[in-house]
Order: C-alpha cells, then structure tokens, then sequence
C-alpha cells in the first residue's frame, strides 16, 4: 500500500476526493511506460486524505486503523521545502509532523522499517558531515511548544537566536525532526537518509550504464523517463530561470562541487535501505550521507557553462532576455548586475505592459528571484565534505541482479548528456514547453542574441562618456579651486600648479 500524506494541496470545500485527484496527478506522465505495460500494478496503490498539518495527520479513525493493520514499511518524505520559510511553518512541517508520524508508526503493528527523509545540509556547523546523529542545539519538543504558544512577531524576534549557525528555518527544522527519529530506534527499526537537500534533487539519468561482473555493462535507455522533473526547486529552478533570461547574476563559487543528486538515485538507494534496515539489526541507528560528490563531479561553474550550451541549442520558449548570466562571488558586484539586470528592466517591463493594458508580472518575480537567490546563496558559496562509506559499503555488498536493478554507486558518467537531459525534461515536464516549438524559440534566441550585443554596446558607450563627464567634471573643480587658492598669500604661489 503507497499513502500519499502532504501538506499541499490543502483540502478546499467545493473539491471532492482531492487526494485521488493528487493521486491522479502524481501518475500522469512519470508511469506512462508501466501504465502501458503493466496497468493493473497501478491498481495496487490507494490514496488516503490527510494533512501533516493537522492532529493526527488528518486521517480519519478507519483510515488510522488500516495504517495499523496494513503497512510494514514507512518512507516519511513529506516536509515544507521552502528555504525562507519562517520558524513556525517550518517546525510545523518538517518537525511536529515528523513526531506525528512517529506516534502513528508506534501503532503499526507489522512495521519492518521507517525511512526518514532528511537533508545532507541540516548539520551546517560541521566541516565534514559524518553518517551519524549529531546532538540538537535545542529539545525538539521545546521547540514545538515555543513556536505553538509564541506570537508570530516574538517568534521573528527570537528566530536568529534559535537558529545559530543555520542559514534558515529549513535546514534547522530538519535537525531537530532527525533528534525525532533517533529517539525512536529503540522502539522501532528506523534509519535516516540525507541526499542533497531536497530542493536539490534533479531529474534521472537518461541512459545508466551499469557495471556488472556477472553480466558486464547493461544499458537501460530511456529508464527511468529521462529528465522527468515536477519542481522548479534548487538547480532546475536556476537552469529555467537563467534560460528564459531572468537571472543574470548568482552568488555562487564556481570552483565548488554542485551538490545535487539524480532523483532515481535517490530513491534507488531509500529502497536499498529500507531493505537494509528491515533485514538487519544495528545497535545505533544507521545514517546514510547520500551526496553527489562520490559520482556525480560537476563543479557549479561546469553546470552552468555546459547548461548555457545546451540552452543555447534547445531554448526555452518566450525567454525574456539572452541567457547569458554568470556566478559571482563578489557581492556588491552581484548586486549591481541585480539593479541593472533585474530589478531595473522588471520595472520598465511593467511600465511598458501598463501602456499596452497588459496585467504587470515581473516586479513580482524579481522580487520571487531574489528571495530564492538569496536563501540558495549559503549551499553555492560554501565547500561542503561528505562521508559515504555506508552508502558506498551498502551498495558494493548487494547482490548482482539488485545492483542491476537498484543502481546507486555503480554508474557512469555522462554530464554532456544529463545537462541536456535536464534542460529538455524542465522543458517539457515543467513549462510545457513542445519540441515542435523549438525552431520558432531558435529564431527568438538569435533575435535576442542581437539584441543583447546591441544593448551592450550602448552600455559601455553610455559608461564611456559617464566616465568622460566625470573626468571633465573634476577638472572643472580643480580649475575653479585654482582660482579661489589664489585669493590666499601664502597659496599664491602654489595655486597655479592646479590649472
């Protein structure tokens, strides 16, 4: 049985069964091939209405029961992904959830395995981040309280303070839902997964070449769907925004490893684990580190360059500038491109659609850029080090057939090709974009190609003669200080050698 337990879409009156209408969605285009296939294997899966937000997750008594009676295996993945979340919402989603899944999980009485989802980024202080429960800033069950009882403006005050060395809300909520589950494994077999954060989870490979003593290189093509994204969150979310020409400018060190990991990895390896965990008994709850670092090399200035190429063979529709930004890693640089590459031309697009009668948009997504930009700044700027061994052990240790199969470490790489994966899947699965249009987006490209060369002319033109302005400005100073210098006796002699 697969239970689907979010906290968005929220239930709305007037909407019917919304969450056989969230079932729906989720199977739309990802399971085509099984559906052609295979179509009674989706029958197997059932959805049940509820909300992480909401006492006892929302589910009803009969619903509660069935959980307790039916499932075995548990893979608590539902959590708030946004970075700038404020405190409340965030231990809300990620922290008092996750203590009420648990009270749930408690009440299963065949439950062989929990999973709880996590992210690689919740220990910020720590230089290397080992595969272990490290000790919480704070008692989780202190925090819930204080974000229960506290108003929102004494919360805001009181968030840097509770936060310490986290740059977010996100990152901080996560830590103390990990001190959840550990507390946990002496009740229950539970185990904690940490891949690139969440909102760093790009899309599949789209042809794994598996290395196999048994069987030798085996080529899956076109399995899973390949660049099959639904979120626009982390790296998919810059590589759409810098192809339609909004950002031109990212805080980032493109010298750094472009910590993000291939979805079916991901889920490769939480299959593998919960396997791991229902079949082996460890005294100290197991952590998995589940980072690209170990096979997937890419720094983020390698990511951009070859995501410009591919952009630039296979535009996006109705792009608002030519893609052509860059990382920055000095700040007041980065925010001068931000006034005059974004902020500056959003509200000149805005003038420009008020005069046409159009409805205004771009003041808004500037604004929606700048704060994502923003909260992603700390993860692109800083060198993180992961330790992998138990994910690199687990892997080497299966079973040839399920090494084929459940693909995690064993993998080669082929980044051109993955990059042009990622743009094409964003293109198709997220913006809705046809390849039928790509011709007509190609003569747009070339269009703004021109257009970008143009205005950059005149820009330096216009700076050139700033400059000039300004060098005849101080000379003019200069000249009319002279005069005034020479009213002064002792100056007399001096003032001349100013003209």
């Amino acid at each position: 049985m697969l239970v689907h337990v979010g906290s968005e879409p929220r239930w709305r009156p007037g909407i019917p069964q919304i969450h056989k209408l969230r079932l729906i969605h989720v199977l739309s285009e990802l399971f085509e091939k099984l559906r052609a296939t295979n179509p009674g294997a989706l029958k197997k899966i059932t959805a049940l209405e509820g909300d992480i937000t909401l006492p006892d997750l929302g589910l009803s008594e009969e619903n509660r029961r069935l959980l307790a009676e039916e499932v075995d295996i548990v893979f608590h993945c539902a959590a708030s992904l946004r970075l700038e979340a404020e405190i409340k919402l965030a231990v809300e989603h990620n922290t008092l959830a996750t203590l009420r899944l648990l009270q749930l999980c408690r009440e299963m009485k065949n439950l062989q395995a929990l999973i709880h989802l996590s992210t690689a980024f919740c220990h910020c202080d720590q230089y290397e981040l080992e595969e272990k429960v490290y000790p919480s800033p704070a008692d989780p069950h202190d925090v819930i309280k204080l974000v229960q009882w506290l108003d929102d403006d004494t919360l805001r005050i009181i968030t840097p303070r509770l936060l310490g060395p986290h740059p977010n809300c996100y990152t901080y909520s996560k830590r103390l839902a990990e001190t959840l589950v550990a507390q946990e494994k002496d009740h229950m077999p539970v185990a904690i997964i940490r891949p690139s954060a969440g909102e760093y989870v790009t899309p599949p490979w789209r042809e794994m070449v598996l290395q196999s003593p048994s069987l030798g290189s085996l080529t899956l093509d076109d399995d899973p769907l390949p660049g099959w994204v639904d979120t626009l969150n982390g790296p998919i979310g810059v590589l759409v925004g810098a192809g339609k020409g909004v950002i031109r400018s990212m805080m980032c060190n493109p010298n750094y490893q472009a910590e993000m990991i291939p979805v079916d990895l991901a889920i490769n390896a939480m299959i593998a684990v919960a396997h791991k965990t229902a079949t082996h008994k460890e005294e100290e709850i197991p952590v998995y580190n589940l980072t690209s670092s170990t096979y997937v090399h890419i720094t983020w200035g390698e990511m951009i360059e070859k995501g410009k190429k591919c952009v630039y063979d296979y535009p996006f529709e109705g792009a608002a500038w030519y893609p052509d930004g860059n990382a920055r890693t000095n700040k007041i640089l980065h925010n001068l491109c931000i006034i005059f590459m974004l902020i500056l031309p959003s509200y000149l697009i805005d003038f420009l659609l008020t005069l046409a009668r159009q409805k205004r948009f771009m003041v808004r997504l500037q604004k929606r850029i700048r704060v994502g930009l923003g909260v992603l700044e700390h993860f692109t700027t800083t060198k993180w080090k992961f330790k992998m061994s138990r994910v690199i052990n687990m892997s080497e240790s299966m079973r040839d057939t399920d090494k084929e199969l459940f693909y995690i470490t064993n993998v080669k790489q082929d980044i051109d090709k993955y990059m042009l994966d990622c743009i094409l899947g964003a293109r198709q699965y997220l913006m809705k974009e046809p390849l039928s249009s790509l011709p007509s987006a190609r003569i747009h490209m070339k269009r703004l190609y021109y257009l970008d060369l143009v205005m950059t002319v005149l820009l330096y033109c216009l700076f050139g003669w700033l400059l000039l302005q300004g060098i005849y400005t101080v000379r003019f100073c200069l000249e009319y200080s002279s005069h005034g210098l020479r009213g002064i006796p002792l100056l007399r002699g001096i003032a001349p050698s100013f003209s």
